[in-house]
């Protein structure tokens, strides 16, 4: 799936390392997936902090250079991509900021549904908001809150925001992680070398020898310090309601999210059951890469039809490249795929991808697989129910008029893709697969949304999605 529905953001932290920069970055580097707009880190020595950050992919922003100009034992990294505000440095996190309680540096995965409100009351107290992001909104609640002591002011400010947070603040001496009462968003707590880590996804933590401990529970708030660790509970939700669009596409395949699930063998698992729901006799199985792989494999594993990879993809497509003037048929699409003419030609395939959101990109698939590449029938199946509503909780998603299953029936949608079959996982079958299915957030399938939205809010959104 290519530009469709977009990755939310990532998060890491450090405590207790003495290269927590250099940690940072590498964890940054492993969730680059979650985020390619822009990159930052901020570190802590006890007394000042240290931040660097810049627009494009972690690699090419942090040099040797620049993380020596980070020093410390604690450290927080962000992974971006724009769900609210627009993509310039100004939005790029960590957010830093000076006040009564000292300096503090945010990192925030999730998106925040009443943020205009919250904007629009802060201003009115007198606030200045440097950028559009809607995390600096947590900021300012932090320092407008009342309390005895800065977790207090923490706990309050959260409490004001209704949407999707996994959260991290540095300050000079401890770092502290909070997810929200639905834990909407995966974040994880790790140990490396005697050091604390926390992660978007433990594919993170792998990458720089840390063991997975446990998860931040929804509803938490913890604090590591020359103490060790404290947990608070300050955040309460009438259900959980983490993300299943995590398990379809957005996690690394090698993660272990909510609750130490593997995402590659929940996908495979979701494949195996798309099969026995929608077989069709073909001669070859297909993934859309990379994210229709695993559901792939389940798929042909489950109806004995051989896989291959009947799509390459081209992994080092840049942010920007020129297109030539003179018109080249479905080009967007041939930069990142190409079919393997060889493998595909008078075959019968099933094209297994994750999703199907607009739908453009996948008529541009069928297309190129009978066009380029010879293909005699094209079956496609999508290891996911239709996509019939847009997410408010951290993902870039299109208006609910431009997901083509929220007006248009399956043999509609097959028609305008041209596949000679269609079939979508069902909605039952995912849930029966899903540990403890009914702790996920599954309205962008069924409109069921776990938060409410203030006033004329979802109304709101669908019009700043447009």
């Amino acid at each position: 799936m290519f530009h469709e529905i977009h990755e939310e953001c990532g998060v890491f932290g450090v405590y207790g390392h003495p290269e927590a920069a250099n940690l940072a970055y590498l964890g940054l580097y492993a969730l680059q997936h979650r985020g390619q707009e822009g990159a930052g880190i901020c570190s802590s020595d006890g007394r000042h902090l240290h931040l660097d950050k810049a627009m494009g992919l972690v690699a090419d922003i942090f040099s040797e250079k620049r993380l020596k100009k980070l020093p410390g034992h604690i450290a927080i990294g962000h992974n971006r991509y724009s769900t609210a505000g627009s993509s310039v440095l100004k939005n790029v996190q960590p957010i830093t900021a000076n006040f009564a309680l000292g300096p503090l540096a945010i990192a925030h995965n999730g998106n925040i549904v009443n943020a205009a409100e919250l904007r629009e009351e802060l201003e009115k107290e007198g606030a200045i908001f440097q950028s559009t992001s809607d995390s600096e909104v947590i900021v300012h609640l932090i320092a407008h809150a009342k309390g005895n002591d800065f977790y207090e002011r923490v706990t309050q400010a959260v409490k004001q925001i209704s949407g999707a947070f996994s959260l991290l603040i540095l300050r000079e001496k401890e770092l502290i992680a909070v997810r929200d009462a639905y834990g909407v968003r995966p974040l994880s707590l790790g140990r490396v070398d005697g050091a604390y880590a926390i992660a978007s996804e433990t594919c993170a933590f792998d990458l720089i020898g840390a063991a997975y401990i446990r998860d931040i529970e929804p509803g938490e708030l913890l604090i590591i310090d020359e103490n060790g660790i404290r947990s608070m509970r300050p955040l309460v939700a009438p259900r959980q309601a983490s993300c299943i669009f995590e398990f379809i596409y957005f996690s690394r395949p090698d993660s272990y999210i909510f609750g130490g699930q593997n995402v590659n063998h929940i996908r495979k698992e979701f494949g195996k059951q798309l099969a026995r729901e929608s077989f069709v006799d073909a001669d070859l199985v297909i993934p859309v890469p990379d994210s229709g792989v695993p559901a792939a494999i389940g798929f042909s594993e489950e109806s004995k039809i051989p896989f291959d990879f009947g799509l390459i993809r081209n992994h080092y497509i840049g942010r920007t490249f020129i297109e030539p003037k003179q018109s080249i048929r479905h080009f967007g699409v041939k930069i990142k795929l190409n079919p393997v003419r060889k493998l595909l030609q008078g075959k019968r395939v099933i094209v297994v991808d994750d999703s199907i959101v607009r739908g453009t990109t996948s008529k541009k698939i069928v297309k190129m697989l009978r066009e380029g590449g010879g293909a005699k029938e094209v079956h496609m199946r999508i290891s996911s129910p239709p996509t019939i509503g847009p997410c408010f909780y951290g993902i870039d998603t299109p208006t609910r008029q431009e997901l083509i299953a929220s007006t248009h029936m399956v043999e509609e949608i097959k028609k305008y893709i041209t596949a000679d079959s269609l079939a979508y996982f069902s909605l039952e079958g995912l849930k029966n697969i899903v540990p403890d299915s009914h702790n996920y957030c599954t309205a962008c399938f069924d409109n069921n949304y776990p938060m409410s939205f203030p006033g004329e809010h979802l109304e709101q959104m669908e019009l700043f999605l447009k």
